[in-house]
């Protein structure tokens, strides 16, 4: 089961690189959010799209725009990850991908189990505007589209 457009994101608590713990959709709230869940450390196509993204992180924030990363990695792979691209945005580490895909509806890889690709925009109520499944490497958000979907949509109001 996929999500839809106008659901509200599924509660997901997730331990955060730099200690602590994050709760979504609840600890955005009040903010657009992209949750991107990267297939892991290892990824070029995930670590190229949150180098993008941190990229991009002063545009997005200045939209009222949070960025919060997900995957299965552990604590030191994540770790790895935030300091090779000096991720500013929370990443949060460790997550069940069996749990995610029944609550998301996310694509998995078996062997090794990871979450594929999969991103979301959230509206500052918790409900989705925008969802990206991919079966592989590539299908996933960028950050300058992201951006010009945010300042189109604030325009309208």
């Amino acid at each position: 089961m996929k999500l839809t457009n106008g659901q509200l994101f599924p509660t997901m608590t997730a331990s955060r690189v730099g200690g602590g713990e994050m709760v979504l959709p609840q600890d955005v709230v009040g903010h657009w959010a992209i949750i991107l869940f990267y297939r892991g450390h290892w990824c070029p196509y995930c670590r190229q799209q949150l180098l993008g993204f941190q990229q991009a992180i002063e545009q997005l924030h200045a939209l009222n725009a949070e960025v919060v990363a997900l995957s299965v990695d552990t604590l030191e792979q994540a770790q790895q990850t935030v300091e090779r691209h000096h991720l500013s945005f929370p990443v949060l580490y460790g997550i069940d991908a069996h749990e995610v895909a029944e609550k998301t509806g996310a694509f998995t890889n078996e062997d090794p189990h990871y979450i594929q690709a999969t991103g979301f925009v959230l509206h500052p109520d918790g409900k989705i505007l925008q969802a990206v499944y991919s079966t592989g490497a590539v299908g996933r958000f960028v950050a300058a589209d992201i951006i010009g979907l945010l300042k189109y949509l604030q325009q309208q109001h």
